[in-house]
């Protein structure tokens, strides 16, 4: 039952995402580098049988580059259902070294609320449709492991970062610092807190410090210490970090020197060829792990079983 709600998720998210004029993309996973900068890839020897082709190599952490690449060049809306692949010695009930990812980007006409908007019609419609299409099936999951019916509102709910600060100094956690980040602990205490005032189990935090994201995060335009950049929570549990992408090739050298990052990683962006030379229109997007959302929807408290064949850093079989 558990895995028949899974392919729901999937098929859920495909319909949603197709009906507002998403395009499916298919995006490589060797790749030649790390997909987000980062350090935690697994690295192999592409073509390492022969020795003339050889070269170094990973497996992709993300699709984020392509599905940029696919934005630059007029695509607007696009979507993949793929594995991700992530080194990490996380051995924690959430975390998976392989995962299914399901992820999005679109060109923003305005403002990045409407990426925010996309992604919030897009969780209610997956959780009105496993509960209305998938009903045998949570029942069937139910009576194994008993769980509450996740709660949300008709409109995704917003808050700023700073309201979710303001809410946790007020419930007495007043050393959560209003320009950090949160914590495991700080995010299921303030999930507790919007279930209780705002009676959700689902929401969406946004306008980060800009300290503690990504180097292509795009700066908020009305406050330089904070950025358009947005979490994701269901159940107190974060699924989705997202952001607008920096758009401007000038703009992301100069975050790129601020926070000293690899400079081949920013001139895959904005180095002569790169692809915001031949200019890009603004645009965010995001990506969700399948395993997580069908694990909190259910409030399972492993996602070790909403995965067929795990892969965690001492799990290589079967």
């Amino acid at each position: 039952a558990i895995f028949q709600i899974q392919s729901g998720v999937c098929m859920l998210f495909r319909e949603i995402l197709l009906s507002k004029g998403f395009r499916e993309i298919h995006t490589p996973k060797l790749i030649a580098g790390a997909s987000e900068g980062g350090s935690s890839v697994f690295k192999l020897q592409y073509m390492g049988n022969y020795p003339s082709l050889a070269r170094p190599a990973c497996l992709a952490q993300s699709p984020q580059v392509y599905k940029q690449m696919c934005i630059c060049s007029d695509f607007d809306k696009v979507f993949e259902i793929g594995p991700v692949f992530r080194a990490e010695d996380s051995n924690t009930h959430r975390h998976l070294c392989e995962f299914t990812g399901l992820d999005i980007e679109m060109s923003i006409k305005e403002h990045y609320f409407e990426v925010l908007d996309v992604i919030g019609d897009m969780f209610n419609y997956i959780f009105e449709g496993l509960n209305k299409r998938f009903k045998k099936e949570l029942d069937a999951v139910r009576e194994q492991y008993p769980f509450e019916d996740i709660e949300f509102l008709p409109k995704a709910l917003k808050l700023t970062f700073a309201e979710g600060i303001k809410m946790l100094h007020e419930a007495g956690y007043t050393h959560v610092d209003p320009y950090g980040d949160l914590n495991t602990e700080t995010e299921r205490v303030l999930g507790k807190l919007v279930k209780q005032k705002y009676k959700t189990d689902f929401f969406i935090l946004h306008k980060y410090p800009l300290s503690v994201r990504p180097f292509y995060t795009m700066p908020c335009p009305e406050d330089d210490k904070l950025s358009n950049s947005f979490d994701v929570f269901i159940r107190g549990e974060e699924i989705i970090s997202g952001a607008q992408r920096i758009h401007d090739p000038e703009l992301l050298i100069q975050r790129g020197k601020e926070l000293d990052v690899d400079p081949e990683t920013v001139n895959l962006y904005a180095g002569e060829g790169g692809m915001l030379r031949f200019g890009a229109p603004p645009h965010g997007g995001c990506g969700v792990g399948l395993e997580r959302v069908v694990m909190l929807f259910m409030g399972l408290n492993n996602i070790r079983k909403t995965s067929l064949f795990p892969r965690d850093p001492n799990r290589l079989t079967p």
